[in-house]
C-alpha cells in the first residue's frame, strides 16, 4: 500500500536512514570512546562511565574466551536490572555468542524449556534467593556445562556494599562449589578475542508464544537490533548524544526493554538509572534524584504514578519524552501524566520479531487516541485479509497486520514451519487484527491470538492450561484475559472437574503457584459444567470473554 503516513512526519524524522553495517556491541564502543567520562550506569547509587563499562565488558569477554565460549555459542542471562546484566550481554556478544534472555519470575520448568529449547551450555545470573536456586535445580537435568554467579554487592557503593549482605542474609542464597565466580571471570585479561561478527548473524535467542501460544526463540540478528535502536534515536530527533539520563525501569530479559532501555541509550550514550523491580514510591524519590530526561515504559506504570496518593510532592519536570507499549494507553493516562511532569509521552507498538518497536504516534503533530501510531522510518505496513493473508485491504477495513523492515527477525530457532507461516516474502504477519485510517495511522482491533497483555506481561492461555490438565481433579480447562482497571487484563481460568470431584479456587491457584511464573497465575477461577465450543471441539474463548464483560456490564 502506499505510505500515506510519511505526511505525518515531524520534519526532523527522516523518511529513510543509512543504517551501518555493525555488530552491536559496537555502540558501546563507540560510546566509550566519543563519551569516555559520561555516567553509562547509575545502580542504587553506584556509577559506571562508558569508559569503565567498556573496560569491564571487554574483561568479561577475554574471560568467557578462556572459559571456552566461542562464536554461535549460546549464553543464557538471567538478571533483573543491574550493571551486570548490561557487562554479560555485551560481553557475550563481543566473543560471537548468541544472548539468550530469561525473566527473572519464571519458575524451574520454565528456564528448563529455554536452555534445553536453545541448547545454551552457560548460564549467568546472581546469588539472589529468588535466581540461583532455580538454576541450581536445573543444572543437572540440562546441557548446563557452567553457572557464572555474581553478588548484587559487587556493583553496590561503598558502604552499602559492605551493610547489603548483612541486611539482606536471607535474600541471598548459598552458592555451589562448582559455581564460576562474575569476578574471577573478569580477572583473565582485557583484551577480548579478535572474533569477526557478521551483522546478519544471530545476536539473541528472545523467546516468545508466536502465533500459536507454543514458546519459540526469536532469532534477532545484530542488523535487526542495531536498526530498531537507530529508529528509535531517529524517532525523538531532539535527544542530545551524551546528555540524556534514561531510567531504565523496563526490564532488560524483555526485547522492548533491551531495545529502548539498553540498545538505544547506549547508542546515545545517555546514562541508564537502573531500576531492578518497579516499587511506585521508590520510583518517584529516584525521578526526583536522579533526574531522568527519558521514561520508557508501559501503562502500568504511568498509571502507578498517575495515582499515587502523593505524586504531587515530587518534582517529576525532569521528563522530557516518553514512550509507552505493550498494551494500549488511555487518553486520561497521557493526559494527567502529561501535566504532572511536562513532558511527552506517546503510545507505541510493536513485537518481539520485529526488535520490536515498529509503530508510534510522534512527537510532534498529530496523535490520534487509541492509535498506535504510523510506522518507524524504513517499516513498511500492509492490511491482508484474515483467512488467506494474500489479499490487500483497504482503508478502514479489519484485517490482519503485517510489517516489513530492517528491525524483522530472521525466524524462529529450529521452526522452519513456523518461520514460513509467520514470515512470507519478506512480510511478518503479526497475528494482531488491524486497520489503518485515512491518514495512514494504525490501530490494533483485536488480537488474532489469544495472548494475555497483564501489566505489559505477554501471558499464552496455553502455558497455563497445560499446566492446569496436570492437576488430577480437573477434566477441561480454559484459559482467557478478562479486562483489569489496572494490570489492562488479568488471568481467569475456567475450569470442568472430573465427575465426582470438588475444588476450591484456593486449590487451583497454589497448584498453579508451584508451577507457573507469579504473573501467569490465575487471579480468578470459575468451576463449570461444560466449556463453550465450535463443532470440532475447540473452546471458545471468546464467548467466554463476551460473558464476562456482560457481567461487567
Amino acid at each position: 500500500m502506499e505510505k500515506i503516513w510519511l505526511k505525518h512526519y515531524p520534519k526532523k524524522v527522516p523518511q529513510t536512514i543509512d543504517y551501518p553495517d555493525i555488530p552491536l556491541y559496537k555502540f558501546l564502543d563507540d560510546s566509550a570512546k566519543n563519551f569516555p567520562d559520561t555516567v553509562a550506569t547509575v545502580f542504587m547509587g553506584a556509577k559506571l562511565t562508558y569508559k569503565e563499562l567498556a573496560l569491564q565488558v571487554n574483561k568479561f569477554a577475554c574471560g568467557l574466551s578462556k572459559l571456552g565460549i566461542k562464536k554461535g555459542d549460546r549464553v543464557a542471562l538471567f538478571f533483573p536490572n543491574c550493571p551486570q546484566s548490561v557487562i554479560a550481554l555485551y560481553a557475550a556478544l563481543k566473543v560471537g555468542a548468541v544472548v539468550v534472555q530469561n525473566n527473572p519470575l519464571y519458575v524451574e520448568r520454565e528456564i528448563k524449556y529455554q536452555v534445553d529449547d536453545s541448547g545454551a551450555e552457560t548460564m549467568i545470573t546472581l546469588d539472589l534467593e529468588m535466581l540461583y536456586p532455580k538454576v541450581r535445580n536445573i543444572q543437572d537435568k540440562t546441557g548446563l556445562k557452567r553457572v557464572i554467579v555474581s553478588s548484587l554487592k559487587e556493583y553496590l557503593p561503598f558502604p552499602v556494599n559492605l551493610l547489603y549482605p548483612l541486611a539482606k542474609k536471607k535474600d541471598i542464597a548459598k552458592v555451589a562449589p562448582d559455581a564460576i565466580p562474575f569476578q574471577d571471570v573478569m580477572k583473565k585479561g582485557d583484551t577480548p578475542p579478535s572474533v569477526k561478527v557478521d551483522p546478519d548473524e544471530v545476536a539473541l535467542l528472545q523467546y516468545t508464544g508466536g502465533t500459536t501460544g507454543v514458546s519459540k526463540g526469536v532469532m534477532l540478528t545484530h542488523r535487526n537490533l542495531v536498526a530498531n535502536a537507530i529508529q528509535c534515536k531517529n524517532w525523538f530527533p531532539e535527544v542530545e548524544v551524551g546528555k540524556e539520563r534514561l531510567l531504565a525501569v523496563l526490564p532488560f530479559f524483555h526485547s522492548f526493554g533491551m531495545t529502548v532501555s539498553m540498545n538505544f541509550p547506549v547508542y546515545i550514550a545517555s546514562s541508564m538509572i537502573l531500576v531492578p523491580r518497579w516499587e511506585t514510591k521508590e520510583v518517584l524519590s529516584l525521578i526526583q534524584k536522579q533526574k531522568p530526561t527519558l521514561f520508557p515504559g508501559v501503562p502500568t506504570m504511568y498509571i502507578a504514578i498517575n495515582n499515587d496518593p502523593n505524586v504531587s510532592k515530587y518534582d517529576l519536570s525532569s521528563i522530557k519524552y516518553c514512550i509507552s507499549g505493550a498494551a494500549p494507553l488511555p487518553l486520561e493516562v497521557l493526559q494527567m501524566f502529561e501535566r504532572l511532569t511536562g513532558g511527552k509521552l506517546r503510545e507505541g507498538y510493536g513485537l518481539t520479531e520485529s526488535s520490536p518497536v515498529t509503530h508510534s504516534n510522534p512527537l510532534e503533530g498529530l496523535v490520534k487516541e487509541g492509535s498506535i501510531g504510523i510506522p518507524f522510518p524504513d517499516t513498511d505496513c500492509k492490511i491482508v485479509d484474515v483467512e488467506k493473508g494474500d489479499k490487500i485491504l483497504g482503508l478502514n477495513e479489519v484485517g490482519e497486520l503485517c510489517i516489513k523492515g530492517p528491525q524483522v527477525m530472521k525466524g524462529y530457532w529450529n521452526m522452519p514451519d513456523e518461520t514460513a507461516q509467520t514470515l512470507r516474502d519478506g512480510w511478518l504477519y503479526t497475528g494482531d487484527i488491524s486497520k489503518v485510517d485515512e491518514d495512514g495511522y494504525f490501530y490494533i482491533v483485536d488480537r488474532k491470538k489469544d495472548m494475555i497483555i497483564a501489566s505489559g506481561f505477554n501471558i499464552y492461555p496455553r502455558d497455563i492450561e497445560e499446566v492446569l490438565f496436570e492437576h488430577p481433579k480437573i477434566k477441561e480447562a480454559a484459559v482467557a484475559g478478562i479486562p483489569d482497571e489496572y494490570r489492562g487484563e488479568t488471568v481467569k481460568a475456567y475450569i470442568v472437574l472430573k465427575e465426582g470431584e470438588t475444588a476450591t479456587m484456593e486449590e487451583i491457584i497454589s497448584f498453579c503457584k508451584e508451577n507457573l511464573a507469579k504473573y501467569k497465575v490465575p487471579k480468578e477461577v470459575e468451576f463449570r459444567t461444560a466449556l463453550p465450543k465450535t463443532i470440532v471441539g475447540k473452546v471458545l474463548r471468546r464467548t467466554l470473554v463476551e460473558e464476562e464483560l456482560k457481567k461487567q456490564k
